[in-house]
């Protein structure tokens, strides 16, 4: 069965009020992912035959906790190849998406999939996030290390503006009860198993920290 049929069908049950348009950057997404991973590394190769519930709906998981108001700004730390960013920048084409990484031949990658896929709204930059002097009403990001670690990367780099819903959404799998308390942080925790079947996500979470 081709990833496309899979990756359309998929995300058109969860989300059914995406556009043609977006069901197509989705099955471009996956076929783009597939030949950037012959080159490199940018999805575990294991995984490759799982691109579509294992990364993009595992991404799209954050979209299913918080809608980004349109002309809002997210940046996405330690972005990898493009996750969670370039599926959530599809699903929020008026939402500015900043996609960060230390690794720059990943950044060169997701900057080629963005032209690519004409994401008018995304940029990325070879940098570490703790180095970005921009403001954000939002950070995303995916399980790139412990809470206590990460926090004080981006704790700068908000806007502030006051919004109930600014703040951090940070895709973890498995128990996180030390991890949070570790980090002394108030968080909102989401079991993305409420929200989608397959059985991968039975430990996968959205951590959201907010500014408040």
């Amino acid at each position: 069965m081709p990833h496309s049929t899979t990756i359309r069908t998929l995300l058109s049950g969860y989300f059914p009020a995406l556009t043609e348009d977006q069901l197509q950057k989705y099955e471009q997404l996956g076929a783009l992912f597939e030949e950037w991973n012959q080159k490199i590394n940018v999805v575990s190769r294991k995984d490759m035959d799982q691109l579509g519930v294992h990364h993009i709906l595992h991404s799209l998981g954050i979209a299913k906790v918080v809608q980004f108001p349109d002309h809002t700004s997210v940046m996405d730390v330690g972005t990898g190849g493009g996750l969670p960013g370039l599926p959530l920048a599809i699903m929020f084409p008026e939402v500015k998406f900043h996609l960060v990484d230390s690794i720059g031949k990943k950044i060169h990658v997701v900057q080629e999939i963005a032209r690519e896929l004409h994401l008018h709204n995304v940029t990325a930059s070879h940098i570490r996030a703790e180095q970005v002097r921009d403001k954000y009403d939002f950070v995303v990001s995916r399980a790139v290390t412990r809470l206590a670690n990460f926090w004080p990367w981006v704790m700068n780099s908000f806007k502030k503006t006051g919004s109930p819903i600014e703040g951090l959404y940070y895709l973890k799998g498995g128990d996180l009860a030390e991890e949070i308390a570790e980090s002394g942080l108030v968080t909102k925790s989401f079991d993305l198993s409420l929200y989608f079947e397959e059985e991968f996500f039975e430990t996968k979470k959205v951590i959201y920290v907010p500014l408040k």
